[in-house]
């Protein structure tokens, strides 16, 4: 069985499941095309959603990952640890990352979003398994947020260790400008989500991201 840090150390592609952008069997259905386009580290991310569902969803999500790709919960550790996720994503007003880590215990992966170096630097610090930095472009999901002077993705793939996944409004036709400045690593939402062809489009990233 391939380890959760091996899972973590090969993605290149995180993609985020979204239930403002579809519903939970729409989800599912990218989910299971998405792993089997070869990527690595998948999040649901309900802001409103209920408990049970999404629950029951994660315990159905980790059937199709297992030993294939990283399955983790935004925000709810609680859910997290009920489901029996692969790890939790945190954002700068959730529980702290020394909090999630004392529930959840060494074996689960936690990640942090970071919109500064500063974030990250202390994010690493505590002992994030993962980062995922921006918003990088103007996106739906964080409307109040501009974009990056691309400048920090380069500051923050060269001051950073653990892996970073840039994210906010990456397409496949702005993905260069993230690569040149060293975002190896990227994060998509409707990108994926809202692929006619969800296989095809992993691929297409992932080609463009080796």
């Amino acid at each position: 069985m391939v380890s959760k840090k091996e899972l973590l150390a090969a993605a290149k592609l995180y993609v985020v499941l979204d239930s403002h952008v579809a519903d939970f069997e729409k989800l599912f259905v990218i989910l299971k095309k998405t792993v089997a386009a070869g990527t690595k580290i998948v999040q649901l991310r309900s802001k409103h959603g209920s408990a049970r569902d999404i629950l029951a969803f994660s315990k159905k999500a980790l059937q199709v990952t297992k030993g294939k790709a990283l399955f983790v919960v935004n925000d709810r550790v609680d859910l997290a640890l009920l489901s029996d996720s692969d790890g939790i994503h945190l954002g700068q007003d959730d529980l702290t990352l020394r909090q999630a880590r004392k529930i959840l215990g060494p074996g689960k992966i936690i990640g942090v979003s970071c919109q500064t170096v500063a974030q990250a630097k202390r994010a690493q610090k505590d002992g994030a398994d993962y980062i995922g930095f921006g918003s990088v472009f103007k996106t739906k999901t964080k409307p109040e947020r501009k974009g990056l002077d691309l400048k920090i993705v380069s500051q923050v793939s060269r001051q950073i260790k653990v892996p970073v996944f840039f994210i906010g409004g990456i397409t496949l036709y702005n993905l260069g400008k993230t690569v040149e400045k060293g975002g190896k690593r990227i994060a998509v939402t409707r990108a994926i989500c809202e692929s006619a062809d969800v296989g095809a489009a992993t691929k297409r990233f992932l080609a463009k991201l080796s």
